[in-house]
């Protein structure tokens, strides 16, 4: 590519060219152009400075194109098309999209939209590629440097550069199974709900994975002087509910989430004990980087992840009601 001729080239003398090659009059030209016939004059005087050829000889029958101009005419409504098409975003065909889509959020989340968002894009975008990742921290640079799309997470204060959309909330709940010693007892007591052991499963939690690693509940339970045993600590979702199933565990998730697996595992659900002063909601949020919010294939697959989430909450207010 050479620049320095790119750079002598003005666009409207090819676009000025196109409209002369199809009317071979200069006044007609003008007209189309919303110029004036001696403004369009000195264009063509350009023009054939530009290509170092008349481009068009006057005849009686108004102006011949010369071979050098034929030559261009067939060139250049591909090279005026292809321009218009690099400055003009055309629309979205998600059925002839092929690229990948890079979503971060956490396994329990992922498990009520993720499966619901890839049968869409098996029917309406075929060729796209999902790939999900649960690692948090550093998502923030990710989304930045293109290494992420979106991130499904927990609100929190973000730079002007980054697009937020709020999804909904968690509600807090305690979880244990069915014949838990505590599953038939209407509220929780704290004390007593602290002499059985814990899974910490990092429902939405960022950074090292470890027992030492205090998470919302245990700060609360800092403020009065308690602590719980943490038996397992996972970022595996399937493991805890299984080890959750398998013994008198307790853990600490949401309330009116993961209702399948709830049913499957026999999970209780139970508010927090009212001795906490806890937040009862946890606001939860897609975020994306401003580089995409003008992308079609951002914005496509941020409107299906909202649906998605849309038609969960609409259907947890159905089961609600019919109870």
């Amino acid at each position: 590519m050479d620049t320095k001729i790119l750079a002598r080239i003005d666009l409207n003398l090819l676009v000025a060219l196109q409209v002369l090659i199809e009317e071979q009059s200069v006044t007609r030209a003008a007209e189309r152009l919303y110029i004036t016939q001696p403004a369009m004059s000195k264009t063509l005087q350009r023009l054939r400075e530009l290509f170092d050829d008349p481009l068009f000889i006057r005849s009686g029958r108004g102006l011949i194109p010369t071979p050098r101009t034929m030559e261009l005419s067939a060139q250049l409504p591909a090279i005026l098309s292809g321009v218009s098409e690099l400055v003009v975003q055309g629309k979205f065909d998600p059925l002839a999209y092929d690229g990948e889509m890079r979503i971060m959020t956490a396994e329990f989340i992922a498990v009520q939209v993720i499966p619901t968002l890839t049968r869409r894009m098996i029917a309406e975008a075929p060729f796209m590629s999902l790939t999900l990742t649960s690692e948090a921290g550093g998502e923030a640079r990710a989304l930045e440097d293109g290494n992420l799309d979106f991130a499904i997470e927990i609100a929190r204060p973000y730079g002007s550069e980054f697009h937020v959309t709020p999804l909904g909330s968690f509600t807090p709940a305690v979880w244990m199974r069915a014949d838990h010693p505590l599953a038939k007892k209407e509220k929780l007591n704290l004390r007593e709900m602290l002499e059985y052991p814990f899974i910490q499963y990092y429902l939405l939690l960022s950074g090292e994975v470890s027992a030492s690693v205090e998470s919302r509940f245990d700060r609360e339970l800092a403020k009065h002087g308690l602590k719980r045993k943490k038996t397992l600590v996972t970022t595996q979702l399937m493991t805890a509910m299984d080890a959750l199933w398998q013994t008198d565990c307790l853990m600490m998730a949401t309330m009116h989430d993961l209702k399948i697996e709830g049913e499957t595992y026999g999970i209780v659900r139970k508010p927090y004990p009212e001795e906490l002063d806890f937040d009862n909601t946890v606001p939860v949020v897609l975020v994306q980087h401003a580089r995409t919010i003008k992308s079609p294939v951002h914005q496509w697959v941020k409107e299906q992840i909202i649906g998605i989430v849309q038609d969960i909450k609409e259907k947890a207010k159905l089961a609600a009601r019919s109870r």
